[in-house]
């Protein structure tokens, strides 16, 4: 009757997109994580 956030979750985040798109996604902010402290971190060496 009552589903916890978790299950709940999960049923909306496998109703809107597919496997495909999830890891996608993932891959994207995995990128752009990189890129943004790639970045700081050879900021902060060069700049010392």
């Amino acid at each position: 009757m009552f589903d916890s956030l978790d299950e709940q979750l999960k049923k909306v985040e496998s109703q809107e997109s597919t496997t495909k798109e999830r890891v996608l996604r993932y891959l994207a902010i995995a990128a752009a994580s990189l890129l943004i402290f790639g970045g700081i971190i050879i900021a902060v060496q060069r700049f010392q």
